[in-house]
């Protein structure tokens, strides 16, 4: 199970309701949420990237967070009187940057044939001239 938070790039409504559509349709997805700065929450067992791939086709996508879907309860133990009571442990969430570059077309230049050069009969006596 993991919690996955994207930052999408929408315009308009339709555009909200196509990406939450998607998003609920990945298979092995347990649940989606949507919040009011564009920050789309999805949580299950799902691939990050597949995920930002299906969404890119609809806006712009960037995955700010990727952390496990819920945290592990811990056993509270006595604190023992060496540790300090009043700091509270932090938790660490690692930006996963995905950074999408489209293939960028090459030009070739075009292969040289007889009529590019200009030839002659003379050059090429075997060339057919209609006279």
């Amino acid at each position: 199970m993991k919690k996955v938070v994207l930052k999408l790039d929408f315009h308009d409504e339709k555009c909200r309701q196509k990406v939450m559509k998607t998003a609920s349709g990945i298979s092995g997805v347990e649940s989606v949420a949507m919040d009011k700065d564009q920050k789309l929450t999805v949580t299950g067992d799902i691939d990050p990237v597949k995920a930002v791939r299906k969404l890119r086709k609809l806006c712009h996508t960037e995955i700010v967070s990727v952390g496990p879907a819920k945290e592990p309860e811990k056993k509270k133990e006595e604190p023992k009187k060496d540790e300090k009571k009043d700091e509270p442990k932090k938790e660490v969430i690692v930006p996963y940057p995905y950074v999408y570059h489209p293939s960028v077309s090459r030009y070739y230049a075009p292969i040289p044939d007889s009529y590019t050069y200009g030839k002659s009969i003379e050059e090429d006596p075997a060339s057919c001239v209609i006279c």
